[in-house]
């Protein structure tokens, strides 16, 4: 029966958007899936990250495995759920800078892109205002929590988004529908100027 599972999970799933930023200490893993729905996780302290989320209301399978560059820290590790994204703070075993997220050299799956927005260069590290991206302003509350466990058994508690991007959506919307009514007054009066 796993099997059937294994590979009807593997034939027919698909794989979310996947940015990654790192510090000496961790790495952000975000996975870009709008109204994920049965999130599950297990991250390995050998560096398997394991996902597995559906989406929409056909309930399409989403699923991500990576075997990342290194060992992590397991019970040091944090995951958060907002209504667009799944954001994972994933604790290095050891304190040192790696030179790419996953294990297989050369160019990197396509769904796995860096994460311009959290990125630091390692020199950069030290010397900037504060060695994290503000987490805060994306509406989560990184719970502690045990990403290990065994298989896909336990689901990610979902947690308080704001929606602050909606707001933004729709403060836009707004203002575009403002211009379009506005009628510019200087190029009627141009037209009236040229013909006197």
């Amino acid at each position: 029966m796993f099997i059937a599972s294994s590979f009807y999970i593997e034939l027919f799933s698909r794989h979310p958007s996947v940015k990654w930023a790192q510090r000496s200490d961790k790495l952000f893993i975000t996975v870009q899936l709008p109204d994920a729905q049965d999130v599950k996780l297990k991250l390995e302290p050998e560096g398997k990250f394991l996902f597995f989320a559906t989406s929409g209301v056909d309930k399409t399978p989403y699923e991500i495995e990576l075997d990342l560059f290194d060992k992590v820290n397991v019970d040091e590790s944090k995951a958060g759920i907002g209504s667009r994204t799944i954001q994972y703070i994933v604790k290095k075993a050891e304190n040192k800078w790696w030179s790419r997220l996953i294990k297989q050299a050369g160019k990197p799956p396509v769904f796995l892109t860096v994460d311009w927005d959290k990125w630091i260069d390692e020199d950069e590290e030290f010397t900037s205002k504060s060695g994290e991206p503000d987490m805060g302003d994306m509406g989560f509350d990184f719970p502690d929590m045990n990403l290990g466990g065994g298989g896909f058994d336990g689901a990610v508690p979902e947690m308080d988004d704001d929606d602050e991007n909606d707001t933004e959506d729709e403060n836009a919307e707004e203002a575009s529908s403002a211009e379009k009514e506005e009628v510019p007054s200087t190029a009627s009066g141009e037209a009236d100027a040229k013909k006197t």
